[in-house]
């Protein structure tokens, strides 16, 4: 049942893409990034007042996990930090490459991305906006595995 209802939540971001346009203005950084796995494209719009996230976008093609994740990443993102925007962005690799789902960050509707973890073919599909997020936003946050005990 919850898998039926994760499902739907990705078809519903994929067709109904949330915050896909472009933006434009003195605080927004651009970047344009390809999955090199699959050809997906997008470019990723970032308005940055000081240390927040004002607005974000994208425009793009590409499978429906990736549009999905990328609607996903604009909705959580909005007037964040760039903290927490760096927080989010490490659990969600973690949940994605390590089915690891963090109980101190809320990654709302992007948790319905959990079951990509087992299609590691995907993986760069549901991270895809998530990466061009560290280009924009000035740097590239390295993923630092988790040791596991």
């Amino acid at each position: 049942m919850l898998e039926h209802l994760y499902r739907q939540l990705v078809i519903d971001h994929a067709k109904k893409r949330r915050n896909h346009r472009r933006i434009s203005g003195e605080h927004v950084q651009q970047t344009h990034y390809k999955n090199p796995t699959c050809g997906d494209v997008i470019t990723l719009y970032v308005e940055l007042q000081g240390h927040h996230v004002d607005d974000i976008a994208f425009v793009g093609e590409g499978c429906s996990i990736s549009m999905a994740s990328a609607s996903m990443m604009t909705e959580l993102l909005k007037g964040v930090s760039l903290e927490e925007a760096s927080s989010m962005r490490h659990a969600m690799e973690r949940m994605i490459r390590h089915g690891e789902i963090s109980s101190d960050v809320d990654l709302g509707d992007a948790l319905s991305l959990e079951g990509v973890h087992k299609l590691r073919g995907r993986h760069n599909c549901a991270l895809m906006a998530w990466q061009a997020l560290d280009r924009v936003i000035g740097h590239e946050t390295t993923y630092e595995p988790v040791a596991r005990s």
